[in-house]
């Protein structure tokens, strides 16, 4: 009995030894939070309720949380200008109508900012997107800022033709400026997948940055190529509990997202299903 508790001492302490030592690793990042759809109607992976988003942003302020854009961000960490003691940048992909109908009062009544990846050949075409004049009216309102998801949501790493990645990065990039009458300067990757040309071939076409999807904090980087964005997914199973554990403890769950990941990728999804990420 005597040994089993000096084993388990040992244990439980090389385990906190190893958890603080993540979360050491990760200090002064800042998280970049990534919604998809804030509806009372869908039930999917990607869809809060309005009731959940409302929720979330209010504990965010509550618990000192100043939200900043992108380009505070990155001016920050290029020496023009300070963040603030805990900042935070919220984002939304894709571009669907109820970041108008739903999320934008919610925004107005915290006074808070967030920028949104616009899939731009959706714009003015399907009913559950967003028209471009009522993305010029939330970006009149100063809160909103619009930016880049490509003109088609194709996944890039399966595009085989450079020149068709490339006017995936461009053309998107240009639909915006034009109809927007602004400079794009930072685009979202569909599925957060990329590999090293895309990052290139995004930097030739004039992106200051570039945003993937993972559970953890993000640092300042060399150029700033490639931030994280920590998923906010759950549907009406995705608490406020929930929301707390995904951002405190994303030094913890990135880890264990990517090992997940990977048991997925070498066909071990039995195992993969026993890893718990909130």
């Amino acid at each position: 009995m005597k040994k089993l508790l000096i084993f388990l001492a040992i244990l439980f302490a090389a385990i906190g030894g190893f958890i603080f030592h993540l979360f050491q690793r990760e200090e002064g990042g800042v998280p970049i939070l990534l919604y998809h759809q804030v509806n009372d109607i869908d039930k999917d992976e990607l869809t809060l309720t309005v009731e959940q988003f409302d929720a979330q942003i209010k504990y965010l302020l509550d618990d000192g949380y100043t939200i900043i854009t992108p380009t505070e961000l990155l001016d920050a960490w290029d020496g023009n200008g300070t963040l603030p003691p805990k900042p935070a940048v919220i984002t939304f992909d894709d571009g669907h109508v109820e970041m108008y109908k739903n999320v934008f009062p919610i925004l107005k009544k915290y006074n808070v900012k967030a920028t949104v990846f616009l899939v731009t050949d959706f714009l003015n075409l399907y009913p559950n997107y967003l028209t471009w004049e009522q993305a010029r009216e939330m970006q009149d309102s100063g809160l909103v800022d619009f930016e880049s998801h490509t003109l088609s949501h194709k996944s890039l790493t399966k595009i085989k033709s450079r020149d068709k990645i490339w006017d995936q990065l461009y053309n998107s990039k240009q639909a915006i400026e034009w109809y927007m009458k602004k400079p794009v300067n930072f685009i979202a990757y569909p599925g957060g997948k990329y590999d090293q040309d895309i990052e290139s071939l995004t930097q030739e076409a004039g992106y200051r940055a570039a945003f993937t999807r993972d559970y953890n904090l993000t640092h300042s980087l060399p150029q700033h190529r490639t931030l994280a964005r920590i998923p906010i997914y759950g549907a009406n199973n995705h608490t406020l509990l929930r929301f707390k554990l995904r951002l405190k403890g994303a030094p913890l769950f990135a880890p264990l997202q990517r090992y997940k990941d990977q048991l997925v990728i070498d066909d071990n999804p039995e195992i993969a299903t026993l890893i718990w990420i909130p």
